[in-house]
């Protein structure tokens, strides 16, 4: 697979892995096992860069991915994520990145991903409550103590970036983006190119949306994250099928999927972009890493642009209290 470098140099495949689904957010967890073997197939066709967090499960997805991978050292990239407070029963209860929680975070993260040092340590979310400067100072620190080897945002505003990077170099931010969510190309996108810094979109498939196999008539399991999405509501899916349509269209020209085209069209805007797509099912995987070799022309992107600015898709893509925690 095409690689792509994050910052000045780190070196992924293309298209990466989202792994939390394979432990949370979607509906009952599927095996564990099963997902083992699905992450290290994906490693034979060349994807190298995989996406983890300790609250993802909590701490299960980290320990599922540690295992997975621990046969491949040295040759895939994982990033993971600290700045939430758990408690003991693994229930979220907040957020911290109080430099003394944030080194904790890491020396429990080497652990569970049995790895020497994480390649790629990302604040999951801005707290307000301690100076990104301190935030940044202390993983300065853990990459001189040898514990960490980059540091990256996610979801943080252009000035917090810019505060962050003074400090610490940012390797790479991770945001919500796709055709379907937009808003870093306002300030996010330019501020990056600017500083150099590489940038991850998560939900490249909009929570499943824009694969084509959702509609208004889909139904959720209840501990699936989507019965809490305005965007997810049978009324906004109505409204929002136009985007769907819209791929499909481009896709049959290509000889290629709706999710193909989604993804091929965040390669095409930047050589620094990565989406890291995730997946329970091997046939989805294989789709998604095919979207590396979708070539989208410049008249493909014409009329997916000039079509796309005529959408107005429907519906938040968080609730009220998660859509705080953005932007900041």
């Amino acid at each position: 697979m095409e690689k792509r470098r994050l910052g000045t140099d780190v070196e992924v495949s293309a298209v990466g892995l989202g792994c939390m689904g394979m432990s949370q957010s979607y509906g009952p967890s599927p095996d564990r096992q099963e997902m083992i073997s699905l992450i290290r197939t994906s490693v034979e066709p060349g994807v190298t860069f995989f996406d983890t967090a300790e609250v993802y499960g909590p701490f299960v997805n980290e320990e599922l991915v540690g295992e997975a991978l621990f046969p491949f050292r040295g040759d895939v990239v994982i990033a993971t994520k600290f700045g939430f407070r758990i408690d003991s029963e693994g229930r979220q209860v907040g957020l911290s990145s109080r430099p003394e929680h944030v080194k904790q975070v890491a020396d429990a993260s080497l652990q569970r991903l049995r790895v020497p040092a994480i390649d790629l340590f990302y604040q999951h979310r801005v707290d307000v409550d301690v100076p990104i400067e301190d935030v940044a100072g202390a993983v300065k620190e853990l990459i001189q103590e040898g514990k960490v080897k980059h540091f990256g945002l996610s979801e943080a505003a252009p000035g917090t970036i810019r505060r962050a990077h003074a400090v610490q170099p940012v390797t790479a931010v991770q945001s919500e983006y796709s055709l379907w969510t937009r808003t870093p190309e306002v300030e996010v996108l330019p501020t990056l190119e600017e500083l150099g810094i590489g940038f991850v979109p998560f939900s490249p498939l909009g929570k499943g949306f824009l694969t084509g196999k959702i509609d208004a008539s889909t139904t959720f399991d209840s501990s699936d994250i989507r019965t809490t999405i305005p965007r997810f509501t049978s009324e906004a899916r109505r409204a929002n099928q136009t985007l769907v349509e819209l791929l499909g269209e481009i896709a049959a020209r290509k000889n290629a999927t709706p999710a193909q085209i989604a993804l091929a069209w965040l390669l095409a805007q930047k050589p620094w972009i990565v989406p890291i797509p995730g997946t329970r099912r091997l046939e989805r995987l294989e789709e998604n890493i095919g979207a590396a070799t979708v070539d989208l022309t410049p008249d493909d992107l014409h009329d997916i642009e000039s079509a796309a600015s005529k959408i107005t898709v429907e519906g938040a893509r968080y609730p009220e209290h998660l859509e705080r925690l953005t932007g900041r």
